[in-house]
């Protein structure tokens, strides 16, 4: 790895992320209980000046309405197997019970944001990556009580969760804000537990760095995260995920989710500061709303296996008889019969170049333009056989979990 001046960047999301914002706003000193003046021209020993100061800004006050709305989310995992090889090959008899009895520990921590009391239940929105795994959920209130949670359902694709919880100890619910009216440079705070729930409900600020922004990535389970993010320049760090980006009305306009960290830097290489992101709160109410009806959001599939063309060596690229200006796109390795692409007439070793009218020039990509689809819709899709150019409509009537192929395999289908 090259180290001269460069670094290498990427995307972390495992427990990682606190979007904070800047917050502005003229600050109001209110003084009080003064006994005299400031200035120390005694010649007696130092003292600690007692005038009082009340601080009120746009700050204090945005935090003051949500931070109690915003929680801590404990991942309780089983210890693993300590059983002999032995015990796996003949059976232990007591295998079983010891798997069923191991003992929870705490494996990951993160935030959450509650925004919702229906009756005697509340929901918290947090990530997916801070669920993942677990066997229980904790959830640690403003107040220090700690409440048991339960998963309602969570969706690595935009990497969001919604748990249940007892309402009888929450005291506030946040407010979701309108993340398409928000400006570039304006103040935002993101509020979560930094490094756990030793730091829970601690604050950032800091600004909007942009509106828009890709996110893509891969998490643990090897699955893809795509988020069209909001992207900001606060001091984030793990156990933030899954907490509030607030604007100056003390409204959730992000939900923290990833940060970018360089990685292989010598100490010579300029680090990467102040590249946060957090899912925008128009897109966090539309699939919360539908984890909470269905538990699962359900999304179309092809029904295809693919490579990027670009991983593909000439020498097989020259099989495919690809116009010379053909560069990129999604080649075809399988298709599983009685979904969508095999209904089309696809077939392997078609190279797709096009979803409607958006180009593709990767699996992610072509991922991504599919998901903007729904189930029951028509699709127009662009691919070349035998150096052709053709199109197709598909019907999007079944969904990615009707995808079949090995696990070997799913990470390259478009589920």
């Amino acid at each position: 790895m090259k180290t001269n001046k460069k670094t290498a960047a990427k995307l972390i999301t495992a427990g990682v992320i606190g979007g904070a914002v800047a917050l502005g706003g003229n600050v109001v000193y209110d003084h009080f209980n003064t006994t005299g003046t400031s200035l120390n021209t005694s010649s007696t020993a130092t003292k600690v000046d007692n005038t009082a100061y009340k601080v009120t800004s746009d700050t204090t006050k945005a935090i003051s309405k949500v931070s109690d709305a915003v929680v801590s989310v404990i991942n309780y995992q089983k210890a693993p197997e300590s059983g002999s090889s032995i015990d796996d090959l003949f059976g232990d008899r007591d295998n079983k019970t010891k798997k069923d009895d191991a003992k929870e520990q705490p494996a990951a921590e993160g935030s959450g944001v509650i925004y919702k009391k229906d009756g005697d239940t509340a929901y918290v929105v947090t990530n997916n990556h801070v669920v993942d795994g677990a066997s229980s959920l904790e959830i640690l209130l403003s107040n220090g009580n700690k409440v048991k949670g339960t998963l309602v359902g969570k969706d690595a694709y935009s990497d969001l969760a919604v748990i249940k919880m007892a309402a009888k100890d929450v005291s506030k619910v946040a407010t979701f804000g309108d993340s398409t009216k928000l400006t570039v440079g304006e103040p935002a705070i993101a509020i979560g537990s930094p490094l756990g729930s030793q730091y829970a409900n601690s604050a950032t600020e800091g600004i909007i760095s942009s509106l828009s922004r890709q996110v893509i990535m891969k998490n643990e389970s090897n699955e893809t995260v795509n988020i069209n993010a909001l992207q900001t320049d606060a001091a984030i760090n793990p156990g933030n995920s899954g907490g509030a980006l607030v604007n100056v009305e003390g409204q959730v306009i992000g939900i923290n989710s990833s940060k970018i960290s360089a990685t292989g830097a010598s100490s010579s290489d300029v680090s990467v500061e102040g590249m946060g992101f957090a899912i925008p709160s128009n897109d966090v109410v539309s699939i919360i709303s539908k984890l909470e009806k269905d538990g699962e959001i359900k999304r179309p599939a092809l029904g295809v296996q693919m490579l990027d063309l670009a991983s593909i060596s000439s020498q097989n690229q020259a099989q495919l008889k690809l116009p010379s200006a053909v560069t990129a796109g999604v080649v075809i390795a399988k298709v599983q019969d009685g979904l969508p692409a095999a209904a089309a007439g696809l077939k392997k070793y078609d190279v797709i170049t096009k979803i409607g009218d958006t180009k593709v020039t990767s699996g992610t990509e072509l991922q991504t333009a599919l998901y903007k689809y729904n189930i029951g819709d028509s699709m127009k899709i662009t691919y070349y056989r035998d150096g052709k150019e053709n199109t197709a409509t598909i019907k999007l009537d079944n969904t990615s979990d009707k995808l079949k192929f090995d696990d070997a395999e799913k990470k390259n289908t478009d589920k």
